[in-house]
């Protein structure tokens, strides 16, 4: 069999750089069945609900939905399971002293194959204030209508 090589998007948290103040961003590893890689190869999953939390000296993920495997027989997974993060010692003892921290969140951003192995990528970031959301939809939208401004001066 023909190793795969590159990177596959499956699944994105838009909402997360939305909601969060994002800070460091890690890759994390994921233990999965053999059904929740055959799904995810159909790039189904979500990543909407889902957050790391720590227990013990380990990183679980929660609340990401992977639908069962539509072929699957009496061995397809539980779509919403608690599924096991790996990293490195060092990163992990990082994670878990951000998280200590009072407010700081660890929130999956994106679930991908890199090199044939799924990959999340894990944030630490700390909520945004509704007054922090309207002020970054503002500034985005100054910077639209400058960019059109600028598109329309030069066509001109």
């Amino acid at each position: 069999m023909v190793k795969q090589t590159g990177h596959k998007p499956i699944a994105q948290n838009r909402k997360a750089r939305h909601d969060y103040h994002i800070d460091d961003v890690v890759e994390a590893g994921l233990v999965l069945t053999g059904t929740e890689v055959k799904s995810l190869r159909l790039g189904r999953a979500s990543l909407v609900d889902a957050y790391a939390s720590v227990r013990g000296n380990e990183l679980w993920l929660q609340g990401m939905h992977i639908p069962e495997y539509t072929h699957g027989t009496w061995t397809n997974h539980e779509p919403r399971r608690t599924r096991k993060l790996l990293l490195h010692k060092d990163e992990l003892q990082k994670l878990i002293k951000a998280v200590e921290q009072q407010g700081v969140s660890l929130i999956p951003l994106s679930l991908y194959f890199k090199d044939g192995y799924a990959k999340v990528e894990l944030a630490t970031g700390r909520g945004k204030r509704d007054y922090d959301k309207r002020h970054a939809l503002a500034e985005r939208q100054a910077g639209r209508e400058a960019q059109r401004a600028l598109s329309e001066r030069s066509r001109r």
